[in-house]
């Protein structure tokens, strides 16, 4: 073989594997290409994304968000007043406490839409939902496709026109008056005198399923079956001896919130006593020393008096000022109510432990007197509004006022108790509701803390 024949297969053989090099490159191009065009439509080999969110005001902010596909983290901070959390995709955060901030990774994600809300009870119900909206070569953040709450108002609210919002309203009112009402709690708990003298009262902790609202039932702890508990009532100088059995799956303890009771007795462990633990019972005494509008619940962790452990504990009677007698109110009112606020837990945004229209009906005729005791379990403030008669605030958490203060709408901080009488002016039925709207008012009508007093003519 001559020189110019080897030089001639020398530049072949450079050609050939240049040529070899070039279509591997391109053939591993294409392949690369081809995996991540399927990475990205089935949601592997995407980007990945933090979206910010806040938790508030019974909604999410933003709303609706998106991401391009791939990996999706939203940093969640609850910017409310009371406990939220978030769930997506069947990840959930933990109950987050006001001001704290977590993240929630969803992990890898595929084009589609995935709904999101806070599994609180009732926030659901009240609007604290949305979508994520995973899009191809999306922007992490607020959706803005065509009908996002985020970018215009949505005027029907998800109807199709205001007709169907209307009647979807007009037909959740209109259930308030047309269903059967379930159980109410709250009835005055009957006693025994023992031989040494107490009145001997026999309250038991117990899981019961209790209807919130129609349909809707939960496993509710409770002192005897029911939430609110029975109400207890005794006279001043009454000694009184309760006998609590518990039978939770967890220990408890009884607080007499609002009510002078020795230090032995006020139901704090491990300071004041042991926790009651399953199987046993504790038995408090102690003498009523002077008139009080109190709640007992427990005070062994947050989540016990949320699901439902509270009840009415009143000494003695609470008197009509001369002032508003002098206005034409009864001295002896016609009608005394309790009103239990509570906005958490399995119970969720309720009156009395029922969340409209489950609510109970109040009823009445001009001219009546009635005074209320509103008391608030929950974690937030709620201001009461019953609408038409003027309330006279005569008592706080329990003791007397000098002077009355009149208000249409009274703000009741968790713990508080405020004693207030209304004259019943006008027939008609009047609602009554906190007027947090929020907690009263959702898209399709009323629900939560909402009822109404039906005034008759005299």
């Amino acid at each position: 073989m001559t020189s110019d024949d080897r030089s001639f297969l020398n530049w072949t053989a450079i050609f050939v594997a240049l040529a070899a090099l070039f279509l591997g490159f391109f053939a591993l191009g294409r392949a690369g290409s081809t995996e991540s065009a399927a990475g990205a439509e089935g949601g592997s080999g995407g980007a990945s994304s933090i979206i910010e969110m806040e938790l508030g005001a019974l909604k999410l902010t933003p709303q609706h968000i998106m991401a391009p596909p791939g990996e999706v983290t939203i940093r969640i901070t609850n910017t409310d007043s009371q406990v939220h959390n978030l769930t997506v995709l069947g990840s959930k955060t933990r109950d987050l406490q006001p001001g704290e901030t977590q993240d929630l990774e969803l992990g890898e994600l595929g084009v589609g839409v995935y709904p999101m809300l806070c599994e609180i009870p009732g926030h659901n119900e009240a609007g604290m939902n949305g979508n994520l909206h995973i899009i191809m070569n999306a922007e992490p953040g607020a959706y803005t496709g065509a009908g996002s709450s985020d970018s215009s108002i949505d005027h029907f609210h998800g109807f199709d026109t205001w007709q169907e919002m209307q009647e979807a309203m007009d037909s959740r009112a209109m259930r308030f008056v047309e269903e059967e009402k379930g159980e109410f709690g709250g009835q005055m708990l009957e006693y025994t005198m023992s031989d040494d003298g107490y009145k001997e009262f026999e309250v038991t902790a117990m899981l019961a399923d209790w209807e919130v609202e129609p349909g809707k039932i939960v496993e509710a702890y409770t002192y005897n079956g029911t939430v609110p508990a029975p109400e207890i009532h005794v006279e001043v100088g009454d000694m009184v001896r309760v006998i609590l059995k518990n039978e939770l799956p967890t220990p408890t303890v009884i607080h007499w919130h609002g009510i002078r009771v020795p230090n032995a007795m006020d139901g704090v462990p491990p300071f004041t006593q042991d926790a009651v633990v399953p199987g046993e019972e504790f038995v408090y005494e102690f003498e009523a020393l002077e008139p009080a509008v109190g709640i007992y619940h427990s005070h062994n962790g947050a989540s016990q008096v949320l699901d439902g452990l509270f009840g009415a504990f009143t000494i003695g009677q609470m008197q009509t000022p001369d002032v508003l007698i002098d206005q034409g109110f009864a001295a002896e009112p016609d009608q005394e109510l309790q009103m239990v606020l509570n906005d958490a837990g399995v119970i969720g945004l309720s009156l009395n432990g029922k969340s409209f229209p489950a609510t109970e009906i109040y009823s009445g005729t001009v001219g009546d007197t009635v005074m209320v005791h509103y008391q608030n379990e929950g974690l937030q403030a709620h201001p009461m509004h019953l609408h038409q008669p003027l309330g006279w605030i005569i008592a706080k958490d329990g003791k007397e006022l000098l002077v009355p203060i009149p208000g249409d709408t009274i703000n009741i901080a968790p713990g508080e108790r405020y004693t207030v009488l209304y004259k019943l002016t006008d027939p008609g039925v009047w609602a009554w509701h906190c007027h947090i709207l929020t907690h009263a008012e959702r898209d399709d009508g009323m629900f939560g803390m909402v009822t109404a007093f039906v005034v008759e003519e005299a």
